[in-house]
């Protein structure tokens, strides 16, 4: 059976709970059967972009008269585009500035925060010969910041002893655009290798001339594959789809893969704050892998149309709910069951005008 055709019945088996979940006068006015005739347009997050595609297919196979657009363009582009209301909904990996809430950037009123799911930012590269590899958060740091420059370099050498390691030229890769990916995977190095690494953490940042740049999580991906001796971040499901190489992270406990488990460990203890924000970068809990990032889908509290805001609350629902148990399809791992029903919670207040 196809991927698409089993995300499609994993719906059967969330129709009750989301039926429940849409009934009372304060939440969705539409039970799953039964939702206005609406367009949703969305922009942002390419991290997420993968599963928001397949969640959208399987949703709006239950839903004839509703249309879901995902754009992607990066968490920043996102982030904008709500700002400007040019959007229903966004995906971002960072958290809104701060400057920007106290500027009141954000015309449309408060934004609430839904977190989806969370994977691992893969450290990929491209090297002929070597399939395995494992960095230090130093070496990393000495890598993207151009400190180490080739393959052989000591310092690789030293965590990969018994690799063969050629003289080969690096190529780090990194995206053009704004990227909450970027700030995540930047935040890592600022907290994992604070003397080694002196570009800071942004959702864009000043590398290096002699880098290259891909657009998005899938153009970063295509550069690494097409260039021998690149090495690049990349979201887990699309470096599975490109079928890439990636390194493990060294840690205190030792090597840990990017894997949906070690991002699943990598959300035990983390701290839920009020606004369902949080950090699960360089987390120590055990078998976590430690760049694993976390995503949200943002809108408005307050909508202006009934059935866009009906079904955005809808589709939310669903992520919340037959999202979480089909996330692994995608390559993501679910939310926390604490986080996810924090998050099915907030679904509530998002007001709908009549």
């Amino acid at each position: 059976m196809s991927k698409t055709a089993l995300r499609v019945a994993v719906v059967v088996a969330g129709l009750a709970l989301l039926g429940a979940a849409c009934s009372s006068s304060s939440k969705p006015s539409s039970t799953i059967g039964n939702l206005p005739s609406a367009t949703l347009n969305g922009s942002g997050s390419t991290f997420q972009k993968t599963f928001d595609q397949d969640q959208i297919s399987a949703f709006t196979q239950a839903h004839s008269g509703v249309t879901i657009n995902y754009a992607g363009g990066g968490s920043g582009k996102g982030r904008q585009d709500l700002a400007d209301q040019v959007v229903d909904f966004a995906g971002t990996d960072a958290t809104i500035p701060a400057a920007d809430i106290a500027a009141g950037k954000y015309k449309g009123g408060t934004v609430l925060y839904f977190p989806t799911v969370v994977a691992p930012i893969t450290v990929s590269y491209n090297l002929s010969g070597v399939t395995s590899l494992a960095l230090s958060p130093d070496t990393l740091a000495k890598i993207f910041s151009r400190q180490i420059k080739t393959w052989d370099d000591p310092a690789i050498k030293a965590d990969n002893p018994s690799a063969n390691l050629p003289s080969t030229n690096i190529v780090v890769v990194h995206r053009s655009d704004s990227s909450g990916t970027t700030q995540n995977f930047t935040l890592y190095l600022k907290k994992a290798a604070p003397s080694s690494w002196s570009l800071g953490s942004g959702t864009t940042v000043q590398w290096a001339s002699d880098t290259q740049a891909g657009n998005g999580n899938p153009g970063v991906a295509q550069v690494i594959k097409s260039t021998d001796g690149a090495i690049g971040y990349v979201d887990f499901a699309d470096a599975q789809n490109a079928q890439l190489h990636f390194a493990g992270i060294k840690t205190s406990s030792g090597v840990v893969q990017p894997t949906l488990q070690g991002a699943s460990n990598a959300l035990k203890g983390i701290t839920i704050n009020a606004d369902l924000t949080y950090d699960p970068i360089d987390s120590t809990a055990s078998g976590a892998y430690p760049i694993t990032s976390p995503t949200w889908i943002i809108v408005y509290k307050n909508q202006t149309d009934h059935n866009k805001g009906t079904v955005l609350k809808a589709f939310l629902t669903y992520i919340l709910t037959t999202g979480q148990t089909n996330a692994s399809q995608s390559d993501f791992a679910a939310l926390s069951s604490d986080l996810a029903s924090k998050a099915l919670a907030q679904v509530n207040q998002i007001v709908v005008p009549a």
